[in-house]
């Protein structure tokens, strides 16, 4: 059996309505084939988007964690000094001594507390 093209004559035989019809689903096809696509491509934005939600979520929620400490330690007397000596303060009556053997370090004496 050998295949062959139709030629004008056999395709003018055909009725119309079968040809829109045929058109038409070809077209539904291309339609849901862009659907699909784009629906998938939703699916990961939207993915990407709550993950990075939830992480800025976490990252916040120890903020106020963080905050809420700071504050119920700022009413502390002994806190606020202890704090005040990190940053090089010294008290009225008090003599800084330095040893010569002291490392130079912008740290100063008492280990950072990230504020945010």
């Amino acid at each position: 059996m050998k295949l062959r093209l139709p030629r004008w004559e056999e395709v003018r035989r055909l009725p119309l309505t079968m040809m829109i019809a045929s058109l038409l689903a070809a077209l539904g096809i291309v339609q849901m084939t862009f659907l699909l696509g784009q629906s998938g491509y939703r699916y990961l934005t939207w993915t990407q988007q709550t993950a990075l939600a939830r992480s800025q979520q976490t990252q916040l929620e120890q903020d106020v964690t963080v905050l809420q400490d700071a504050k119920a330690k700022a009413s502390d007397p002994d806190y606020m000094d202890a704090l005040a000596r990190c940053i090089g303060y010294v008290g009225k009556t008090e003599q800084v001594v330095v040893a010569q053997s002291a490392e130079e370090s912008l740290s100063g004496n008492c280990d950072p507390v990230r504020l945010p």
